[in-house]
Parts: structure tokens; C-alpha cells; sequence
């Protein structure tokens, strides 16, 4: 016994040394010996910019946060260095009333993009042209003094973001926590080699905003944002060119829209009408999407997965798989093509192909709208493949809303609920060239009068495996300028093969 008791008690010391970050034998600073009081009253910033310093003239290290409340304005990272927030231990981001934010900087463009996304210094957790930083720990970070809104008149001293890195490299975040993040809880251009693993966000705007960055993993996250996105990938013009996003995983996260504060709180209130949540690729789209892939993601009470380029990207080689969805307000899937043309005059209009979306399963999804995909005349969505997905809608759609003229909003803003109510209560399906669909099943809680799927001013599409709940007198398909339309082994339907249909029912 005593043999044993010494052993665990050597293994026991041996274990205490190694996650003592505030040990003295290793490169660690802890930012109450810099003059931090952790109290939740004082402003801690210079203390923790001190402990920060310190660590990058040592050449990097880590910079430690025991237990407390360390009220804070902007925090200046620095390369080779990484912040360690201990359980316990909270990043409180100060209101105006107690301090003052770095101001936004003069971006280098600010004509192609939202305020927000064209300045970056006004943030709680700052850098700018580094490499080789994380933040980790199981601590939290609290944005209770930022702001959220989008305004031009922020040169006040006000805080909008809780971490924003611009121009960086070799980035790790994981294992923390931020609640009530402002405008972003991240706010991402050009970050290339960045891994984002375990975090939980619960918050009154967007959770990841993902922009123009390369090689970058999110997975394991859960992203609570009613007001906005949850995670949101873009390519804009803020560093005054366009920069693709390219090589990104997203994998084994969690969105939603309940009501903030109640994912942290273990409550899930589901209050508002139409939360948002949502995983999106688009708004912003300069750049180019390419080489992404999106897998075992669920959605529960926010809006459906939306991939848009509407400025002059092109979306390209894609896949999204596995993905679950319950209570979903708005189209289930929305993938746009749209010639908004936010960017330099002159600039090329966008592209929209290789996609492939598979595994999806959605319950409970709103009457208004079926999947919307949507190209603009003369620029057609190209080579898009979905199979095996299954989408139960609310229903009670009518005969007049099969009627419904679905406005072309050539120009518009992407968002599904420009649309309005579509005529189909499954697909509507517009300026698409080269589809594939396979083993997709679409039925309604209520009846509905509406097709299951509309297509409009398409070339090439393939149906295999159909099934679609139908009402007496409506039908599964309602086609309109079509070409080249194939559906076979689905029991409703013969095989059927057209060359070309215009207003033509099946």
C-alpha cells in the first residue's frame, strides 16, 4: 500500500507540473504578475498587453489567465504567442463607459463590403500581419460592452468584434467559450493555416465570419447566433483585392437559433420567428469558394444551408454531406447565382458549379418556401449533383400560390425569403444547366396543392428515385422551358424522356 501510495502521489505531482501553466519552470506569464487584478472593475489591458510583450520579446510563449474577470479594450496579440484563458478565468469586453477601443483604422477599401468587415482594429482581441498565435483554454470570453450595429459613425471609441486577425498564419483556437461576441465572434480575412476546434458561441450576431483565408478546419463547434449567422464563409474586396477562400473543412458542428444565452444556460428556448443560424458560404463574393467541404453539421431552429456568389466569385468544387436539420423557417437549401456585382466596375460576373450535396435530412421545414436554386438568365448554375436527401415540409400550400411568378431579383441581395412563397412545395429549381438528382423524397405534414418540383429554364437534368408526396390534382413536376429532362426508376412516374417542355405537367 505505502509502495503504491507513493507512486500515485509521484504521478500525481508529475501531472501537477505539466498543466501548472502558471509555473515559474515554464515559458508561461501570467498576467497578475503583470499587474492584472482579475476583479471584473478594473480595466486589466495594459497589464495583459505587458504580459504579452514580454512573452514575444522572449522570442513566444504563453500568456496565462487563472481564474478571474479581466475587463478589458483591445488586446494586441503577437506573433508566437498564445493566450491560455484557465477554467474559471473570463476576457470581459468593456463597455464605452470604461475604456476606449483602438479606433477603425482607414481600410484599405471600403466601398465593396459592410463597415464591418472593412476595419479590424475596433476589436476586444486584436492582430494584424501575424503568425504562429492561439488562443486556448477552457476559460470563456464575454462581449458584454460591444456593440453589434452597423453603422458608419464608429469612430467613437466602441468595440464591435470579439477576435479579429487580419493577414495571419498559423492559427489555433480551441476549447473556449464566447458569449454575446458584437457584431463577430470572429472576424477572419486572410488567415491561412487555421484550425477551429471545440469552441461554443453563443451570441447576438455572427459567429464565424470566415473571409478570404486558406487551409482552415473548423470542427467540433457549436454556434448559437438568433440575430445572424452562425458560420459564414465570404471573399471580399477589404484587403483592396479579391483573394480566393480555398481548402476549408467544416465538420461536426452545431448551429442554431435559439433565444442567446439559452444554448450556454442548457435551456434551448426557441422564441424568435425567423432566426437565422445557418451555415452559408456568400453575401460577399469577390473572390472565389473552392475546394470546400462541409460534413455531419447539424441545424436545429435556424435557416437552411445557403451557398451564394452573387459579386464575381466563382463557387467551385464543393461537397456537403451528412447534414441534419429540424424547424427550419425558410428553404432548406438555397444556392444562388445572382449578379449583384458588388466590386470594381467592369468586374467579371459569377460562376456557379461541381457542387455536390448528399445525406441531408430535414423535418419540420416552413410551408413558404421548397429548396430554391436559382441562376440568373445567361449565367446558369452548372454541374450540380444532389442525392439522398429527404425533406419533410409543413405544407398547406394552395392552388394560387402554384401560380406564384418568382421574381428574377437579378440584382438583389441573396437571401431565400426575397423569393417569397414559390410555387413548389419541394424544388424550385431556375437557369440551371447539367442536374443531377438521385434518391430525393419531398412530403408535407399538411396538404398541398402545390408541385413538388418546378423547373424553369433548364437544360439537362436527370431524375432518379424520385418520390414526392402529391394532393389529388396537383402534380410531381410542372415544367416550363426545359430541355433535355430524363426521370426513371420512380414508381409514380413512367421513365420519361423529353427533348423539350414548355409549360408541361407530370
Amino acid at each position: 500500500m505505502t509502495t503504491l501510495y507513493r507512486a500515485l502521489t509521484g504521478t500525481f505531482i508529475l501531472l501537477f507540473s505539466i498543466v501548472d501553466l502558471s509555473s515559474a519552470q515554464a515559458p508561461v506569464y501570467n498576467v497578475k504578475k503583470y499587474g492584472a487584478k482579475g476583479d471584473g472593475k478594473n480595466i486589466d489591458t495594459k497589464a495583459i498587453d505587458k504580459a504579452i510583450d514580454a512573452a514575444s520579446a522572449a522570442g513566444g510563449g504563453t500568456v496565462y489567465f487563472p481564474a478571474g474577470d479581466y475587463l478589458s479594450v483591445t488586446i494586441h496579440l503577437k506573433s508566437n504567442v498564445a493566450l491560455y484563458i484557465d477554467q474559471g478565468a473570463t476576457i470581459v469586453a468593456a463597455a464605452m463607459s470604461e475604456g476606449q477601443y483602438d479606433l477603425p483604422e482607414k481600410g484599405e477599401n471600403e466601398v465593396y463590403q459592410d463597415y464591418g468587415h472593412s476595419h479590424f482594429h475596433n476589436s476586444l482581441i486584436l492582430g494584424e500581419n501575424l503568425h504562429d498565435i492561439s488562443i486556448l483554454g477552457p476559460g470563456r470570453i464575454w462581449g458584454k460592452g460591444l456593440i453589434k450595429d452597423d453603422k458608419k459613425d464608429l469612430n467613437n471609441g466602441s468595440g464591435n468584434k470579439s477576435i479579429c486577425l487580419k493577414l495571419c498564419r498559423n492559427v489555433i483556437f480551441k476549447d473556449f467559450t464566447i458569449a454575446h461576441g458584437g457584431w463577430f465572434c470572429f472576424l477572419l480575412t486572410a488567415v491561412d493555416n487555421t484550425t477551429i476546434d471545440n469552441i461554443k458561441m453563443d451570441t447576438n450576431r455572427d459567429g464565424i465570419d470566415l473571409i478570404s483565408s486558406k487551409n482552415v478546419h473548423i470542427s467540433n463547434c457549436s454556434v448559437n447566433s438568433p440575430g445572424d449567422d452562425g458560420i459564414v464563409l465570404k471573399c471580399d474586396f477589404a484587403l483592396n483585392y479579391p483573394r480566393a477562400l480555398e481548402n476549408v473543412t467544416i465538420t461536426n458542428c452545431q448551429v442554431s437559433g435559439y433565444n442567446e444565452g439559452t444554448l450556454l444556460d442548457g435551456t434551448f428556448v426557441k422564441g424568435g420567428k425567423s432566426p437565422t443560424g445557418r451555415i452559408k458560404l456568400g453575401t460577399e463574393s469577390n473572390g472565389g469558394f473552392k475546394n470546400i467541404t462541409i460534413t455531419n453539421c447539424t441545424f436545429d431552429y435556424c435557416r437552411g444551408l445557403c451557398l451564394e456568389t452573387v459579386d464575381g466569385a466563382a463557387l467551385e468544387d464543393i461537397t456537403i454531406s451528412n447534414i441534419t436539420m429540424r424547424d427550419i423557417p425558410n428553404a432548406p437549401i438555397f444556392i444562388r447565382l445572382g449578379a449583384r456585382q458588388r466590386g470594381p466596375e467592369g468586374f467579371q460576373y459569377s460562376q456557379l458549379h461541381r457542387v455536390i450535396l448528399s445525406n441531408i435530412v430535414a423535418y419540420n421545414v416552413s410551408a413558404k418556401q421548397g429548396a430554391i436554386i436559382s441562376g440568373i438568365p445567361g449565367h446558369d448554375i452548372e454541374d450540380l449533383t444532389l442525392n439522398n436527401i429527404r425533406i419533410y415540409f409543413k405544407g398547406g400550400g394552395t392552388k394560387e400560390q402554384a401560380a406564384n411568378e418568382v421574381p428574377a431579383l437579378i440584382k438583389s441581395y441573396p437571401e431565400p425569403d426575397q423569393f417569397g412563397t414559390t410555387p413548389a412545395y419541394g424544388f424550385f429549381i431556375r437557369n440551371v444547366k447539367d442536374l443531377k438528382m438521385s434518391d430525393v423524397e419531398v412530403s408535407y405534414m399538411k396538404e398541398d396543392l402545390r408541385p413538388a418540383f418546378v423547373l424553369d429554364n433548364v437544360d439537362g437534368v436527370d431524375f432518379q428515385h424520385i418520390r414526392a408526396q402529391k394532393a389529388d390534382g396537383a402534380s410531381i413536376f410542372m415544367l416550363n422551358k426545359v430541355k433535355n429532362f430524363k426521370v426513371f426508376n420512380s414508381d409514380q412516374l413512367p421513365n420519361t424522356k423529353l427533348a423539350e417542355a414548355d409549360k408541361k405537367q407530370l
